[in-house]
């Protein structure tokens, strides 16, 4: 038996992950030999780029097999530091950067470094669904802002500020967004400077893992960019995974100012030390390498983001914010349906199509869709979809 109190108020504390109990039951019914649609993917359905494969296999026989600095590979973190500088507008130097075990890590480390207990993260809403565990893991305490699907799923500005109070450490933004797909204006982000402008104890974090994913009318913007004033505030996170297809590699990073990097290499060192380092010749190689097979990736999602979202607003029941980034969709469920966890299993169920609660992501009205597989699984699962719609 195990002793009681073994488990910490931390762990006691954290959410199970409403995305696995999907995939666990879709597993499940596919075992059985159930015709299964899964529309719930949430990584890359391309393969790694192979110049990024031949580079870590040379790694691999030219012995790069050993400990690295907890900080990352000297020249991952020069290549990071270059992107950031001529890509993203942002003056970097090799010290602002930190290589991470993906970009979840370097969300962690940041907030275990920079977050005492009782402070407040304020989370737009819908979010990804990691963000409020990691801040209630460091102490914090989440603080949401709701947004409306037929808002477009914009921040409202005026709740974000009245929501500030003297214990608000940080705010999350994520764009391209994950579930939603939005993409936040260059406008938006010139509002959100202003605000911080007023409230200097806040810091932001921006997390752009999806920043090459976005339609070809779109542009990105970084806020590190935008409110240069700001950079001993402003964090950025990404990485690997989604651009260039990279999910099981596991290399992120953080960019921020040096005192709050060199902090966060120190835990690093003291939990995972450095990332795989066969891997990070590999994320070196990607960021060498020619940008055109993310482009193409980029082009094959917007054209099966566009097959998706004509394809769900041929649905009378449901309304939709047409995604322009990543690879998802987050379509609102008529009232008719009471919460989107039971809509999914149901869907599960009944035809057998697996997509994702939009209770995970702290919108209950909607559910979320993956176009992260092949058009003819698209216009199947929305089939699907449609029929336990309409009974």
């Amino acid at each position: 038996m195990i002793p009681p109190n073994l488990l910490s108020q931390r762990a006691k504390g954290l959410e199970p992950s409403l995305t696995l109990e999907i995939n666990a039951l879709a597993k499940s019914l596919k075992e059985k030999g159930r015709d299964i649609c899964s529309l719930s993917a949430g990584e890359p359905d391309f393969d790694t780029p192979s110049f990024v494969v031949e580079a870590a296999i040379k790694a691999l026989k030219d012995g790069e097999t050993r400990y690295g600095p907890a900080a990352g590979d000297l020249k991952l973190r020069e290549a990071v530091a270059e992107k950031m500088t001529n890509e993203n507008n942002i003056p970097t130097k090799t010290e602002n950067i930190l290589i991470t075990n993906g970009g979840k890590q370097a969300i962690f480390n940041l907030f275990q470094i920079i977050l005492n207990p009782g402070d407040e993260v304020i989370i737009p809403s819908p979010y990804w669904l990691s963000y409020p565990e990691i801040v209630k893991l460091a102490g914090g305490i989440p603080k949401f802002i709701p947004s409306s699907p037929k808002d477009g799923f914009k921040l409202d500005l005026k709740n974000l500020e009245a929501q500030i109070t003297t214990k608000t450490k940080l705010l999350i933004i994520n764009s391209p967004g994950n579930p939603t797909g939005r993409i936040i204006q260059r406008t938006e982000l010139e509002s959100i400077a202003e605000i911080l402008r007023k409230h200097k104890h806040v810091s932001i974090i921006s997390d752009e893992i999806y920043e090459f994913l976005i339609s070809s009318q779109e542009t990105h913007h970084s806020i590190g960019s935008i409110a240069p004033d700001l950079k001993e505030r402003v964090f950025i996170v990404n990485g690997f995974a989604k651009g260039w297809a990279m999910t099981g590699w596991r290399v992120g990073y953080l960019v921020g100012p040096k005192a709050i990097v060199n902090a966060s290499i120190a835990l690093q060192s003291q939990s995972t030390s450095n990332v795989c380092s066969f891997a990070q010749k590999g994320a070196l190689a990607a960021l060498n390498g020619s940008r055109e097979i993310v482009h193409s990736m980029a082009r094959s999602y917007s054209t099966r983001r566009k097959t998706l979202t004509d394809a769900l607003n041929s649905i009378d029941e449901i309304s939709l914010l047409p995604p322009e980034g990543a690879f998802y969709a987050f379509p609102q469920l008529p009232s008719s349906f009471p919460d989107s966890l039971s809509f999914c299993k149901l869907a599960l169920e009944k035809v057998g199509l697996a997509i994702v609660p939009g209770i995970a992501f702290g919108e209950d009205r909607c559910i979320r869709i993956s176009c992260a597989v092949s058009t003819e699984t698209i216009k199947e699962g929305v089939l699907r979809l449609q029929s336990i719609l309409r009974g």
